[in-house]
């Protein structure tokens, strides 16, 4: 019985959840006083992939490393999204989807600044404060933030 309820909770903390008003303010606080990266894609966006292959390999490198992922697709497109996100390895990162049919008020509550381009990222540091960037990420770059912000231990270091 208790591993019939261990197994149940390990799936539901991989599902993702959905992304309401509300919910960016949820996610930082979440990571209040800890370093993470928030990337937000779609499966429609081919660099994106990119991005979370950079994200996964890191993560795999740096296990300390926070990683939250938010889809701009919609909730009924979840196995796909599952797929994709365990396809490169961050089926354990923290996962979100839109569920707001107002997409545009969702954008906003991520970012004003924010029109929806895709792949964009930010980079959270301990202290809240977060760089943003549309487009790639690259992978020298962010795994200078990652040394800077989350620690130098790295795997079969």
């Amino acid at each position: 019985m208790l591993l019939c309820l261990g197994a149940a909770s390990a799936f539901a903390a991989q599902q993702t959840q959905a992304y309401v008003r509300g919910s960016q303010q949820d996610i930082v606080a979440a990571h209040q006083g800890k370093p993470f990266i928030f990337a937000l894609w779609s499966l429609d966006c081919t660099h994106c992939r990119d991005d979370l292959e950079i994200l996964g390999n890191l993560q795999a490198k740096y296990p300390a490393l926070r990683v939250v992922l938010l889809a701009t697709d919609t909730p009924d497109r979840e196995a796909e999204l599952q797929s994709v996100v365990k396809q490169y390895g961050l089926q354990h990162a923290e996962s979100w989807v839109f569920a707001d049919s107002y997409t545009e008020r969702l954008r906003h509550e991520v970012d004003p600044e924010w029109y929806g381009e895709l792949p964009r990222t930010y980079f959270f540091a301990a202290d809240g404060k977060a760089i943003a960037l549309s487009g790639k990420i690259q992978y020298e770059a962010t795994e200078r933030w990652v040394k800077q912000h989350v620690g130098q231990r790295a795997i079969g270091r």
